[in-house]
């Protein structure tokens, strides 16, 4: 983890200045980060608005490219690349920078008093490099997170311009939200690609299991699971999965672009466990007496949707039922998960 503490400062100094140290020209810059992927969860899609109710992230991202040389990877990622555990000279290796924000609100947003037996208001914002190893069976990201949790992550501002926009009341207990807090994370994730199998007529099934973990003043854990795929012309990448750190799936298409039209669709199950040690969102500020929830250490994800890859577009659409967080939960959270990532 010392790597990764020294990786994560060597990161938050160059990013003011990664687009100049990339490349000095404008033509060459568009080289380098060649896709966006922008993901979307709210638990609108199951007409709720509690627990996780809402998170955004918007993702830049390179090819995969062998050489962490190429001049089509950012000059500040290429000693990161070669340094980071869990690569391999021969690997394709992409770099992801990333902005996100998550919001926490209790099952009650209509009271304006402090319930002491739901979970606090939190909203984060986030900045955050991912970097990217695979071999044709096996991928290890890491990504690197800085942020705040508190009213400077505007989650506030946020969710009540979206309620305005929709026509929705505002919450009105914002200002029992956790204090203000900066967040350093180091995240780490392994995938492997196993029974992947075509027949003759172009479907294909494979099975896709992981193990990661993560560390730092927002999130602590470790976790495990796997993702099950079946369909047509299915890509040969890391599978789908919803916003997680370490878990960019969309981030980069191969080398060769993808061909025009309609060209793979297929379904997917796929399931993720969690052994939280700390959740800063449910045990509150890491110092002072603020709001907190007796948290339950046990927590898991389940998750069922399509994908669709036309062109130069994906998308892809589940839905994830996830266990109880905290124990005086009344009941699991349902919510959706969108993505769509565009190469150009």
């Amino acid at each position: 983890m010392r790597v990764c503490w020294i990786g994560l400062g060597g990161i938050l100094l160059f990013l003011p200045a990664s687009p100049l140290l990339a490349e000095p020209r404008l033509p060459e810059v568009s080289k380098v980060y060649d896709t966006l992927t922008v993901y979307w969860e709210n638990d609108a899609f199951a007409g709720t608005d509690r627990d996780y109710t809402n998170g955004l992230r918007f993702t830049w991202s390179t090819p995969y490219r062998v050489d962490p040389n190429d001049a089509r990877l950012p000059g500040w990622s290429r000693p990161w690349l070669e340094k980071i555990p869990g690569g391999n000279p021969g690997e394709g290796r992409a770099v992801a920078l990333s902005f996100g924000q998550s919001i926490f609100t209790p099952s009650n947003i209509n009271r304006d008093q402090f319930d002491p037996n739901d979970r606090p208001y939190a909203g984060y914002s986030y900045l955050a490099a991912g970097f990217h190893n695979r071999s044709p069976r096996v991928k290890t990201s890491w990504e690197f997170q800085a942020g705040v949790v508190g009213p400077l992550s505007f989650a506030e501002q946020t969710q009540n311009y979206t309620h305005d926009l929709m026509g929705n009341h505002r919450a009105k207990g914002w200002e029992h939200q956790l204090n203000n807090e900066p967040i350093l994370e180091v995240i780490c994730e392994r995938h492997w690609l196993l029974l992947h199998a075509d027949d003759v007529n172009g479907f294909v099934f494979d099975l896709i299991p992981h193990l990661g973990g993560q560390l730092g003043n927002a999130a602590t854990l470790v976790n495990a699971g796997g993702e099950l795929r079946f369909g047509w012309n299915i890509p040969h990448n890391f599978g789908v999965c919803p916003i997680r750190g370490g878990c960019e799936s969309n981030s980069a298409f191969a080398d060769s672009k993808p061909p025009a039209g309609f060209s793979s669709t297929y379904l997917f199950l796929a399931t993720d466990g969690r052994w939280v040690l700390h959740n800063i969102f449910l045990d509150g500020n890491s110092f002072g007496d603020g709001a907190r929830v007796e948290r339950t250490p046990l927590v898991a994800d389940f998750m069922a949707g399509i994908a669709v890859q036309y062109g130069m577009g994906r998308m892809t659409y589940s839905y994830v039922y996830r266990t109880r967080e905290f124990q005086a939960q009344d009941r699991q959270q349902l919510f959706g998960a969108l993505s769509f990532s565009w190469t150009y």
